[in-house]
């Protein structure tokens, strides 16, 4: 694998923690194995181990995109990657809330509701 390829997998597993990571590995298939590396050199190695933002505004920019461009199968995910990124649930609330009014109410309670389950997840977990 490249230089990128590793500085993704070590910021994937600082952000996402290892069991998820180690759970993503253990159900790639040949099939996918193209698009895990692309992801990986590319969203992991390049986007987030750039040091031009810290992960924590990159966790509250991720989540805000997420939501304001409907794509809310990932949010679970970034939201338990907070604990990791040092994004409060104050920061989160503040992106949501930049996502209501920049691109819709809807989507902004949609992602307020995913975020508020995992939360409820993640203390009942504690």
């Amino acid at each position: 694998m490249s230089e990128r390829y590793d500085a993704g997998m070590a910021t994937r597993r600082k952000v996402l923690g290892d069991a998820h990571v180690d759970r993503a590995e253990a159900a790639k298939t040949d099939f996918d194995q193209p698009f895990q590396d692309l992801i990986t050199e590319s969203a992991w190695g390049t986007v987030w181990s750039s040091d031009g933002i810290s992960h924590r505004e990159r966790s509250m920019l991720t989540l805000a995109l997420l939501a304001a461009t409907g794509n809310f199968e990932e949010i679970p995910m970034h939201i338990r990657a907070t604990l990791n990124t040092g994004a409060s649930k104050q920061d989160v609330m503040e992106a949501f809330q930049h996502v209501a009014i920049y691109a819709g109410v809807p989507k902004a309670n949609h992602a307020l509701k995913l975020a508020k389950a995992t939360y409820a997840e993640l203390e009942k977990n504690d």
